[in-house]
């Protein structure tokens, strides 16, 4: 492979774990803020124990996040070198905002959260865990912002020429506001809450089907079943809107996520199906005309297809693209379904009659964390050739002086240091929802 596949690999690699934990932590800080304010609330004990139990899982999550998060700011210097000069007036700005404002906050508050219980009173610990909590989501504003610019760039202005030109800042709120940040932010935070909140799904209906910690667990379960119908549902909304600015700013891209290639042409909308660049057709079962219905509520408008665009302009890999929006989108779809079914249940008053019901919740931790996954994945490769979008092609921006043998070393060698971390997480994890939500610190006969 040559240096521009692997270094593509590596930061593929690296960032799609590390984004396996910042998502759980944002979603975890949701349900621990709504179930210390119902302790605040009501006094009862056992939104107390379930906030102290989730906070251990939490301040896992949280620290392998970090860990695994430092590494990808110093591949930008070794393997891409060129994009980092010419982002680093950009991304310099949004980092240091983060620096400051998100991860400042969420530090502050940490040590409070963690250590905070019976030294501070109770209402200042709830002040710490909303600190932590919105400095978890403004860290997310922060770095979607920066790579929502490579997407839609704005407020700026390229200084320099070839391996020297960069780009600098002329308008920072422009910059912050770029035409796709507002809707891949609010997009990314529903991600987040739902990867969260089908993790405490999951380990409540464990507990249920084990018939542990019964009380506390159904307290627990539907708490998150709240979240996750409420957040499920209105991803349709973000996703939609997320749609529409694509349509207008970035039209090759949506071209590849339905694999419609006729330079203008009504386009269909998949379901699912097969695309074959070759024959630039997709096999696979569609609304005739539903994507420019979406898009300009027309079934007959006419899309711009991946033909109107150079073929040096289009996404390489179109299939992989298609099929990783598609895969978002069925999860999407399945995960509304069920979290309205349960709520339905909820209301007759037969939630955890149905053991299959609690059986697929106890699996479906895993399928937030695809859709989000995929959803990187299609977004990023989507945008291909481009690593700025309209501005600088990836087969420009990697460094010039870095050799294969060296990213594929680093490579393997992260594959090895993540795989220890992961196994790490999940043991810690395991050992944590084992021995339950009890501590020395609580009798759960006081409580039951």
């Amino acid at each position: 492979m040559d240096v521009e596949i692997l270094a593509r690999i590596q930061f593929a690699f690296t960032i799609a774990f590390h984004y396996i934990y910042p998502p759980l932590s944002i979603g975890i800080g949701l349900i621990m803020v709504i179930t210390e304010g119902l302790y605040l609330k009501t006094g009862n004990k056992h939104y107390e124990v379930l906030t102290r139990f989730w906070l251990k899982i939490f301040a896992i999550t949280f620290g392998i996040g970090v860990a695994t998060g430092i590494i990808m700011e110093f591949e930008f210097g070794t393997n891409w070198a060129v994009y980092s000069r010419y982002v680093g007036d950009i991304f310099g700005s949004a980092l240091a905002a983060e620096g400051l404002f998100a991860f400042g906050l969420e530090s502050t508050f940490l040590g409070v959260l963690l250590f905070g219980w019976n030294r501070v009173s109770p209402k200042v610990h709830f002040i710490s865990t909303i600190g932590v909590f919105l400095g978890s989501m403004f860290s997310a504003v922060w770095i979607v912002v920066a790579n929502s610019w490579q997407q839609t760039p704005a407020g700026y202005h390229i200084v320099g020429e070839g391996f020297n030109a960069r780009a600098e800042v002329t308008d920072f709120w422009q910059m912050v506001f770029n035409p796709s940040s507002v809707d891949r932010i609010i997009h990314v935070w529903q991600g987040a809450f739902l990867a969260g909140a089908f993790l405490v799904l999951s380990v409540h209906a464990y507990y249920l089907l084990k018939g542990r910690y019964v009380a506390i667990s159904k307290k627990g379960f539907k708490i998150a079943l709240l979240v996750a119908t409420i957040v499920s549902f209105s991803q349709l909304l973000s996703g939609h809107s997320s749609a529409d600015g694509v349509a207008k700013n970035q039209p090759a891209k949506l071209a590849a996520l339905e694999g419609h290639y006729d330079k203008s042409a009504p386009a269909d909308l998949y379901l699912f199906g097969w695309v074959d660049n070759e024959t630039q057709k997709v096999t696979g079962l569609g609304i005739p005309g539903g994507l420019s219905f979406l898009v300009h509520q027309d079934f007959k408008a006419p899309i711009t297809g991946l033909n109107a665009f150079p073929k040096d302009e289009q996404p390489s890999q179109v299939n992989a693209v298609f099929q990783f929006y598609h895969i978002m989108i069925s999860i999407g779809m399945f995960l509304i379904a069920l979290t309205l079914y349960a709520s339905y249940l909820w209301w007759r008053g037969k939630l955890f009659d149905k053991r299959w019901l609690l059986q697929i919740f106890a699996f479906s931790v895993i399928l937030p964390q695809i859709a989000n996954q995929v959803g990187w994945f299609a977004a990023e490769m989507g945008r291909q050739p481009w690593i700025v979008y309209g501005h600088l092609k990836t087969s420009e921006g990697f460094s010039q002086e870095v050799s294969a043998n060296q990213i594929l070393f680093s490579l393997i060698l992260f594959m090895v240091v993540y795989s220890f971390l992961l196994l790490l997480f999940l043991y810690s994890m395991n050992k944590k929802i084992k021995s339950g939500p009890y501590n020395e610190a609580i009798n759960p006969l006081e409580i039951n």
